[in-house]
């Protein structure tokens, strides 16, 4: 794995994040022109909005209708507060189909709240192509002009819909399909904006590609989707970042990823996502791997109020491998109800998953994660470990792995750590003239260490901020 390089400058582009960072949100005098809840007419307007295809309002249309019938999840946390008609599902602060061409084109407005998160200097530094999405539209993306004369093709999916519908055409809604649970499909029915990214044939992108999903406005809803395609023998790494300000009211992000990597192909796809506590967070994510590939997940999830989230892997091809990292952070009132799913079907497969989790203030953390070794898969290995701290008295995390065996060639191994900061490590600490809320860091940093260091610089440096912001003053 590509580990990080060291910067010349002194600062990063995260460096100086605070609160104020994500809590503060622009006029939305915009949302006047948009209406809460969802009906088939809204489906409908939404397509004609965009100008799509008559094969995508059919899509659209088919989802609707899988979201009216399929009930809503009866296990994992209590979604039973979540109103659709308190939810804008679409809206638009800028209408510039397509998005603008250089940033300098961007609403004063807009441009500030992406530079307030670093956006623009992260793309200066470090980024081979970078995206922006506010509300329900993508403003922004740009690619390296090398990248593109080799013919890797990095746009916002709605553009992609027009201008590459033959490629979009055959890979969205295959590997997530609408009828795969109620979020699935209701994704299905309002999505917007979103990514998509195409790497021909044996390029490899050396450096990361970049989306920023950014809600603003009150009760917002926001259903970007990714759609990655890597060819054989290709490589690269996307990062997604996500936030939104607090207002106490509900929001909702049921966002869906949907990556496909071909035989011989590598492809890291990282993501830290910061919603704020009001929000409802139940993304999809998952990936086919064919045979030869590789697929790494890297994530970080802080603030929402319920996150569920559950990245997947199909190993489909033989000698397919995935490798999933990830960590979660539950505070004061918040859900942090994520893991992983790894399906090995192809012979000689291999996964190694390793999430980290944080329980701070009464906040619950679980792991919920499936390994299936199917029929087909001789010789799968597979390897999980998961490691929670509990930062207080009366926090919670839990651990629920499923495993399904069913072929007696698989390797196995599952371990699980829980536990409380060591009092002799803070002790040690504490008698070399270290103070006790800088000792309870150190140790927190060591322990989220291994998830952290897989991220580019930058993000490291990003996460670690959102992980102090959040014991600020109420670790012990």
């Amino acid at each position: 794995m590509q580990k990080p390089s060291a910067k010349s400058s002194a600062t990063t582009p995260f460096e100086n994040l605070n609160r104020e960072t994500f809590d503060h949100h622009d006029p939305s005098s915009y949302m006047k022109k948009f209406r809460k809840g969802l009906t088939r007419e809204l489906v409908e307007a939404i397509s004609k909005d965009k100008d799509e295809p008559e094969w995508m309002l059919e899509l659209r249309l088919k989802s609707y209708e899988h979201f009216l019938k399929i009930p809503m999840p009866a296990w994992g946390p209590d979604l039973s507060a979540l109103d659709f008609d308190e939810i804008c599902f679409f809206a638009k602060a800028a209408d510039k189909k397509g998005g603008y061409q250089s940033w300098a084109e961007v609403p004063d407005s807009i441009k500030n709240t992406f530079e307030r998160l670093g956006i623009p200097e992260a793309e200066r530094s470090m980024l081979a192509g970078v995206g922006a999405q506010y509300e329900s539209e993508s403003i922004y993306h740009s690619l390296e002009k090398e990248l593109t004369d080799q013919g890797v093709i990095f746009c916002d999916l709605d553009v992609a819909v027009h201008d590459h519908p033959e490629l979009v055409r055959k890979h969205f809604q295959k590997t997530v399909p609408p009828n795969d649970h109620k979020f699935a499909a209701l994704h299905g029915a309002v999505w917007s904006g979103g990514t998509f990214l195409y790497i021909p044939k044996g390029v490899k992108v050396k450096k990361p590609l970049q989306s920023y999903f950014r809600m603003n406005a009150k009760n917002m809803g926001q259903f970007e989707h990714t759609l990655i395609i890597i060819e054989d023998g290709a490589e690269g790494h996307y990062i997604e970042g996500c936030s939104a300000p607090k207002y106490g009211s509900q929001a909702l992000h049921a966002g869906c990823v949907e990556i496909t990597v071909g035989v011989g192909a590598k492809f890291r796809y990282s993501s830290v996502e910061n919603w704020s506590k009001d929000t409802y967070n139940l993304n999809t994510k998952r990936a086919i791997i064919e045979r030869d590939g590789v697929m790494e997940w890297v994530g970080g999830n802080m603030g929402s109020g319920v996150t569920m989230l559950y990245p997947c892997s199909v190993l489909k091809g033989d000698h397919s491998k995935a490798d999933h990292l990830g960590i979660a952070f539950a505070n004061a009132g918040q859900i942090q109800d994520t893991g992983s799913k790894v399906f090995h079907l192809g012979k000689n497969t291999s996964s190694s998953i390793v999430m980290k989790s944080l329980s701070n203030g009464g906040g619950k953390s679980v792991y919920r994660g499936q390994v299936h070794i199917a029929k087909t898969a001789e010789n799968a290995i597979s390897k999980t470990q998961c490691d929670a701290l509990i930062l207080d008295p009366i926090s919670i995390s839990d651990t629920m792995p499923t495993i399904k065996v069913d072929n007696p060639t698989a390797t196995l191994a599952h371990e699980a750590t829980a536990g409380r900061l060591n009092e002799e490590d803070l002790f040690y600490l504490e008698s070399r003239g270290i103070a006790k809320e800088q000792a309870e860091a150190m140790i927190v940093n060591g322990f989220i260490n291994p998830i952290v260091r897989e991220l580019p610089l930058e993000y490291a440096v990003e996460m670690n901020r959102l992980i102090e912001m959040e014991m600020e003053g109420s670790v012990g």
